[in-house]
């Protein structure tokens, strides 16, 4: 293992330690490229020669090889791969780091960390004179950023290509322009990422190929990681509950990823996996865990870079507090213990490495005992806060400068979105905009869950971790909705695409505080929720399918539902539901009555709107427009109808309709039948089986349950489902697959 930023065998020249501020720093030139004369002007195409010296790190030829890749898909043939100017024709380009660039090549650099620059040289006389185009980097990764701005700005590359189908313009040459020569200067967020979190859709998309170690395939992995690169993007967390030497964190860092961990899973001991009848608890037995967390930092492989996240959490994605008693409903003692952990794993990993960098996540109760001021972190640590899914950060106006962001345009938590988009761009902005001003800069996590369904506000939150957000924030949502529509789909759309959605963002009821009671992945009961931002919360595609799920199994098993825990140790028991009253139940069904009444005329006009617009989209984008804006609306539309037309049936079932719940009930199967239409309309081409992970938000789960509704309002005594609660199970059951019987070494 490396220090994230440390000296690494994978790179020759390590990157400098800095802290981004909200200004951007002013970058040293070893040369103007301003000043050079670019009297000719410089045509690219396949006769080309690509030069990149052998001394470059491992990571930069991966990034060569996918340019190579773009050259064929523009000019229908790759370039010449050469290794020295020498070997190269008349027009080279060079790609080099700083410190591997040739003498006598007068190519504009950049010195600040992860910085490029292009410029245009030449060498030789007469015969032997070569116009050379130089992508320069100042580091490994800001070799490898020239490459996809190259990629992207010359070639017409999207740099969401791969989740998005979008194939660049086919060309006979492509001319320079006259403003190629440009200095960029380092990031506004020092780092910045995915998490491809709650990950069933891309678990289930491709099958892993024999040995992989891991429950989404290597060549899924290395796509996500190439788009990580293309979007600047420099960290990555692979997964939601995995070990450390899982094959896909190598695979991270040959790409040159820095590797971080999930929140839940501090130097990455994966507690999901805790061995039975081994105690978990810092209070009484410390030497426990602190085993656990040497271990795992022992497990990573050399030449791995990685960014350790310190915290304590419980045997899940839940607090610590649910697993010993002796800190529950007592936040001083629980931040206490908190506190004392990250200090213990900051000793354990300086033992062996010194020169570590760390973060620690505000998730959840963090966020409170931060604000309670019962959280010591220390100063070599970078604090980030979290929002609750929705974008919401939770620093309530606290962000102070060093600190960082974990953020979400997708989440799986019941009640937000994880098959559609959720956040609005303005959003991403306001609430970025806003840490970026406090100099906050320090970590940038985007929680994007299976990537494909939020690629455009991925894209957004990406560009502002790079290069900040707009100068002219005046309606710069408005902008992005409008250049995203035009490159995605064509300039005629742009218009009508911008409207449409603004008018989906705004279409959903706001979440309500109150429903049916109910149990943590963990099996425990909810923290009291606390809010610390007035960023509006609004129901998901999570909301409508657990919300029609839980109705209809509380009715079925007349409350006794149980719940099999999803993301904690297997020899976790289930747990049966808390039973909603007679009066909670009623009320809860009116609520979803109104809020769906309410709301459906907006998705009905979205849908309109869009199923208008679809004349204006380029024809050969028709399919992905399908797939984005089409799917992404029916799953919202519909699953909102089939919600109301479930409670509505609920409703009127306990009146004595029956007659009428049966109806209600048909356009329930109506409006779910239309979902799976839509998602399968979604599944061209290589998108084959995307849905088939569906296990999480589970459509497929819901529209069983309504059909055994539906038979047993025909029929009384028809055949039952079983009352069990287990979505999440199914779906961490396929995630973790691969891990066998393995558990935490804390040995």
């Amino acid at each position: 293992m490396s220090p994230a930023n440390a000296p690494n065998p994978l790179k020759k020249v390590s990157a400098r330690l800095f802290r981004p501020s909200a200004a951007l720093g002013i970058l040293l030139l070893a040369a103007n490229p301003a000043a050079r004369p670019q009297s000719q002007k410089v045509a690219i195409n396949a006769s080309v020669s690509i030069v990149e010296s052998a001394q470059e790190s491992a990571p930069v030829p991966r990034a060569t090889k996918d340019l190579l890749g773009d050259f064929t898909k523009v000019f229908g043939q790759a370039p010449k791969l050469v290794g020295t100017l020498d070997e190269a024709g008349p027009v080279a380009i060079l790609i080099a780091q700083n410190s591997n660039l040739p003498a006598g090549v007068d190519c504009a650099t950049a010195t600040d960390t992860e910085a490029f620059a292009f410029s245009i040289a030449a060498t030789g006389v007469g015969p032997t004179r070569r116009r050379v185009v130089c992508l320069t980097g100042a580091d490994m990764r800001g070799t490898i950023f020239a490459i996809y701005e190259f990629s992207q700005k010359i070639l017409g590359v999207d740099p969401m290509y791969l989740w998005t189908d979008k194939q660049p313009v086919k060309r006979t040459s492509v001319t320079l322009p006259a403003d190629f020569a440009h200095v960029y200067p380092q990031p506004v967020f020092k780092y910045r990422g995915f998490f491809p979190n709650d990950e069933d859709l891309l678990t289930g998309w491709i099958p892993t190929e024999k040995g992989d170690q891991t429950g989404i395939s290597l060549k899924v992995w290395d796509n996500i990681f190439e788009t990580t690169l293309r979007l600047k993007g420099n960290m990555i967390v692979p997964g939601t509950w995995i070990f450390p030497d899982d094959a896909q964190v190598l695979a991270a860092s040959q790409r040159g990823l820095i590797v971080n961990q999930h929140h839940a899973i501090p130097l990455g001991v994966n507690v999901a996996r805790w061995p039975r009848d081994v105690p978990y608890n810092f209070s009484t037995h410390p030497e426990i865990l602190e085993r656990a967390w040497t271990n795992a930092v022992a497990a990573y492989k050399p030449g791995e870079e990685i960014l350790l996240s310190v915290g304590l959490r419980g045997l899940s994605d839940s607090s610590y507090a649910s697993l010993d008693p002796s800190v529950q409903n007592n936040d001083p003692l629980l931040g206490k213990r908190v506190s004392d952990a990250i200090a213990e794993q900051i000793k354990i990993v300086r033992a062996k490495y010194p020169d570590a960098q760390f973060v620690t996540d505000l998730w959840q109760e963090g966020a409170r005992l931060m604000q309670e001021g019962y959280l010591r972190i220390p100063s070599d640590v970078s604090l980030v806060w979290a929002d609750t899914g929705y974008g919401d950060m939770q620093d309530g106006g606290k962000v102070a400068a060093g600190q960082g962001a974990y953020f979400h345009v997708a989440m799986m938590n019941g009640q937000a979105n994880q098959l559609s988009e959720m956040v609005p761009v303005a959003v991403i902005q306001s609430e970025l905009g806003r840490y970026i001003k406090a100099g906050a800069t320090s970590y940038l996590l985007v929680n994007t869950s299976d990537l494909r369904p939020v690629a455009m506000t991925t894209r957004a939150l990406m560009e502002v971790a790079w290069g900040g957000v707009p100068a002219d924030s005046t309606d710069a949502d408005t902008a992005y909705y409008k250049r995203w529509a035009t490159e995605e789909f064509g300039a005629k759309s742009a218009d009508a695409l911008e409207k449409i959605y603004k008018e989906y963002f705004a279409a959903p009821s706001l979440r309500t505080s109150f429903g049916p009671p109910g149990l943590t992945s963990a099996g425990n009961a909810p923290p009291v929720p606390v809010n610390f931002s007035s960023i509006p919360r609004q129901d998901g595609d999570n909301h409508y399918h657990s919300e029609l799920r839980r109705l209809i199994l509380d009715r079925l098993s007349e409350g006794q539902v149980a719940a099999v825990p999803s993301q904690s140790p297997k020899w976790t028991l289930p747990r049966l539901m808390p039973t909603p009253t007679a009066q909670m139940e009623s009320a809860v069904l009116k609520r979803d009555i109104k809020e769906c009444e309410e709301a459906q005329p907006r998705w009905d006009a979205v849908w309109n709107h869009a199923v208008e617009a679809e004349k204006l989209i380029d024809p050969d984008r028709r399919s992905y427009y399908q797939a984005e804006v089409l799917t992404m609306i029916t799953i919202n539309r519909e699953s909102n109808r089939a919600l109301l037309e479930i409670a509505r049936a609920l409703q009127d079932a306990d009146a004595g309709q029956t007659e009428k719940a049966q109806t209600e009930t048909a356009a329930a199967l109506h409006a779910l039948d239309a979902i799976q239409q839509s998602m399968a309309a979604a599944e061209y081409g290589k998108w084959k089986n995307w849905y088939r992970g569906d296990w999480l938000t589970g459509v497929y789960r819901s529209r069983e349950l309504v059909q055994d509704y539906q038979n047993h309002l025909k029929d009384p005594l028809a055949k039952l489902p079983a009352p069990v609660s287990w979505s999440g199970w199914e779906a961490y059951f396929h995630i973790m697959q691969y891990e066998g019987d393995r558990s935490v070494d804390v040995h």
